[in-house]
């Protein structure tokens, strides 16, 4: 089989906490003489579900813990540069990073500062490691839509400076919808991509609460369209690309096992599925991985993993050189293995 590696994708869907090496988290936890839950040190990576609060509390708790780790700058530029390599090392060209800057405004001087340092962070990483990235600024659902407009504004402030997009996250169940549609009136005007998440957690509905209100140009997991053939229909006519996160689905409990995340069915609508790895550092897995988990349970061969890299590619906001470049050795990738193996 060829190796994932080194096959060239686009990775569009990788939160920054979430980002985090596990060994960084140890390493900075010791320094900073924080305790770590078991589920985060001996039961790594942990057993999640959010089918339920209680679930979805859990999960939020240990990602809390992970922001806590983060202390100095130099703190935020190593988890950036690193995870900058981890992508270099599982073939990602193209690397799109979602943070908000609510979560750290108290410790790095509000979120204006702690916008620029990223951003900053990000641009370092990228002369060091090669790989090329940007920044989607993202607000919280369960917070007040007022927050996500200041947030909206401050991404309107870098758009083409190093943030490109705008995003929606945390729990899908919690909060209006419509209620951010402001905040992504906001990022669109500034010439931002809207990139909410929905139809994880939630069904059809909300993916459709979502394509009403807020215009996405890609959806965050957006797979339980499949659950409705009208809508799957719809986003394909509109050209929206789904993110979807095969590992992380079935730990939240979305899906009971793999082989039932079923991205071929997103894929045969004609949507562009771009696979990311969302939280390797509460999920387990990277981006290699998640192509990984399709070859190994669902069988995808690899004329169907080098298509689904084809459309990371198209769906990602790449430089439209590094975009032509990548689907160049994307072919090439088959057919140097296949020239071997013919041999």
């Amino acid at each position: 089989m060829r190796p994932l590696t080194t096959l060239p994708k686009a990775h569009l869907h990788l939160h920054f906490t979430g980002s985090m090496r596990h060994s960084t988290l140890l390493e900075l936890a010791e320094r900073e003489g924080i305790h770590l839950p078991s589920a985060l040190v001996d039961q790594w990576p942990p057993r999640l579900s959010a089918a339920d609060e209680k679930g979805w509390f859990r999960f939020q708790r240990l990602y809390d813990v992970a922001r806590s780790v983060l202390r100095t700058p130099d703190d935020v530029r190593r988890l950036v540069r690193e995870a900058a390599e981890d992508d270099v090392a599982d073939g990602a060209v193209w690397t799109e990073i979602q943070v908000d800057p609510s979560g750290y405004a108290g410790l790095f001087g509000g979120i204006t500062a702690f916008t620029e340092l990223v951003i900053d962070a990000v641009r370092e990483a990228s002369r060091t490691t090669g790989l090329q990235m940007s920044v989607i600024i993202a607000a919280n659902r369960t917070r007040h839509p007022l927050d996500a407009r200041t947030l909206a504004r401050l991404a309107a402030q870098y758009a083409g400076r190093g943030v490109h997009g705008f995003g929606l996250s945390n729990d899908e169940r919690r909060g209006d919808t419509a209620a951010f549609a402001p905040a992504f009136a906001i990022a669109a005007r500034a010439g931002l991509i809207a990139t909410p998440h929905g139809g994880e957690l939630r069904g059809p509905d909300h993916v459709r609460q979502c394509l009403e209100h807020l215009s996405p140009r890609r959806l965050g997991h957006g797979i339980r369209a499949t659950e409705d053939p009208r809508l799957l229909e719809a986003i394909a006519e509109s050209g929206i690309a789904l993110e979807v996160c095969p590992a992380s689905n079935v730990a939240l409990g979305v899906y009971g096992t793999i082989d039932e995340v079923p991205v071929r069915e997103v894929m045969a609508a004609g949507i562009d599925v771009a696979l990311g790895a969302d939280d390797p550092l509460l999920f387990g897995t990277r981006l290699a991985g998640q192509y990984a988990l399709l070859r190994a349970a669902q069988g995808f061969t690899d004329a169907e993993l080098a298509e689904l890299a084809r459309r990371s590619l198209r769906a990602s906001h790449a430089p439209d050189e590094l975009r032509a470049r990548a689907l160049r050795d994307v072919d090439a990738w088959l057919a140097a293995e296949d020239d071997t193996m013919d041999a």
